[in-house]
């Protein structure tokens, strides 16, 4: 079987426009993540807001400490990205094929995409693993990739993957709202122009709006899942005397659920909802917008190499 091309295009333009949003929002990612995986009763707590964890790295001058773990962070999500979107594509014009339908339903887009999350979540948990442990830990302190993941057993480099299996219905909700509405803008676009004419791609404003609205839906229905993972996922902190000597048990979602309603109440589970839907809804906003804009152009460079590759396979023939 040979290489989809089409497919390949999708996953090399998703990867790109993750790999931009990704580094532009990291600040604001890692400032969330080390909000999110703090669990104290209201009178401890380190961080009260989300500019409270800003504030103590501009005040111990560790301003840089922000973009601990960019390297992973980049890493993960750009393999991610490239799974998922090839895997997406590649499944939905099989589905099409064999289905003979011309658009795909709700339903089917649904399992296509959360069976494309689950390969990604599997692929890339040790990556996501160590990522978060590099960003909650202490400003100055994060250590390197190999050394994060070779500090426990190899099972605990997929802390989470339960959850992040559970959360494949994330992106499983985003995409699908955000295929449909962009079908619908296209086809009222070409609605709307001269009869013979058609509207391949949206504009980056339209694509943008359209990333927001369906990372927000996905992202409020999922959250309580989400700060659970970011707990599970979190290092150990040095100044925090109830994870010293944590037993491994405590890391497991029912602990860290009853961790949560004990020492926060029921709206612990939604702390830090509004960064999260902030970066989220940037960062899929960003990433739809520059994979819409630099589809074409990716297609257009596969392409080339493919043209290439061939010529230069029938001049090696030839001689």
């Amino acid at each position: 079987m040979g290489v989809d091309l089409e497919s390949l295009s999708e996953a090399t333009s998703g990867a790109i426009g993750s790999l931009l949003s990704t580094t532009i929002l990291y600040p604001l990612d890692t400032c969330k993540t080390k909000y999110q995986a703090e669990v104290r009763a209201h009178g401890q707590r380190k961080y009260r807001h989300l500019s409270d964890v800003l504030w103590e790295a501009l005040s111990n001058g560790q301003i840089l400490s922000l973009y601990q773990g960019l390297g992973t962070k980049n890493l993960q999500s750009f393999i991610s990205q490239f799974v998922y979107f090839y895997g997406y594509s590649y499944f939905k014009r099989l589905y099409l094929e064999k289905s003979g339908f011309k658009s795909i339903g709700m339903k089917a887009n649904l399992i296509i995409a959360a069976a494309a999350g689950a390969c990604t979540a599997i692929v890339t948990q040790p990556l996501d693993t160590a990522s978060s442990r590099m960003q909650t830990s202490a400003f100055g302190k994060s250590k390197g990739l190999w050394q994060t993941l070779t500090e426990g057993t190899w099972s605990d480099a997929f802390d989470g993957l339960g959850i992040s299996l559970l959360l494949t219905s994330n992106p499983s909700i985003q995409y699908t709202v955000f295929d449909q509405l962009k079908e619908r803008v296209l086809k009222g676009k070409e609605d709307a122009a001269d009869k013979g004419s058609s509207v391949e791609a949206l504009s980056a404003f339209a694509a943008f709006v359209l990333g927001a609205i369906s990372k927000s839906a996905a992202t409020f229905i999922t959250y309580p899942a989400i700060r659970c993972k970011v707990m599970i996922q979190a290092a150990d902190s040095d100044d925090d005397e109830n994870k010293k000597g944590q037993p491994e048990s405590s890391k497991t979602v029912p602990a860290v659920v009853c961790a949560i309603w004990r020492r926060e109440g029921f709206l612990g589970f939604f702390k830090g909802l509004q960064a999260q839907i902030l970066k989220t809804v940037l960062s899929s906003a960003l990433l739809l917008m520059i994979k819409e804009k630099i589809t074409r152009s990716t297609w257009v460079l596969i392409l080339a190499i493919r043209r290439y590759l061939l010529l230069t396979r029938g001049r090696i023939k030839s001689a």
